[in-house]
């Protein structure tokens, strides 16, 4: 399997935003979720977990733009059919070379991340 591409839904200043369905990602390392053209002080992450209890990890990115890298992956609990927010996402030890995200998980989940406009 490879990463599937999670689109950005836009939060609305002063608006409003439909529930978005978010994007199905396979469970396993190499697969999970990308985002590209990635605003990570600006991302929030929701992942609805599957049946099962498992993981999502948010990968350390490559320097040189994630300069700090070195402090690893975040990896957050998700309980069995729970959702969880992650985020705000730093952009120093996240976003990989083609300044992209990349989210993995080890049970199938559905990921949605939302972009927070800033002002």
């Amino acid at each position: 399997m490879a990463r599937t591409a999670v689109p950005y839904s836009n939060a609305v200043i002063n608006g409003s935003l439909a529930d978005p369905a978010g994007t199905a990602v396979t469970a396993g390392v190499g697969n999970g979720g990308q985002i590209t053209g990635s605003f990570p002080e600006e991302t929030f992450l929701r992942v609805v977990g599957s049946g099962t209890a498992g993981n999502v990890t948010v990968k350390a990115g490559t320097q040189p733009l994630a300069i700090a890298s070195g402090q690893g992956d975040l990896t957050v609990a998700v309980g069995a059919s729970a959702t969880v927010w992650v985020g705000p996402i730093e952009s120093g030890r996240f976003v990989q070379s083609d300044g992209s995200l990349i989210v993995e998980a080890t049970q199938a989940a559905t990921i949605t991340a939302f972009k927070v406009p800033r002002h």
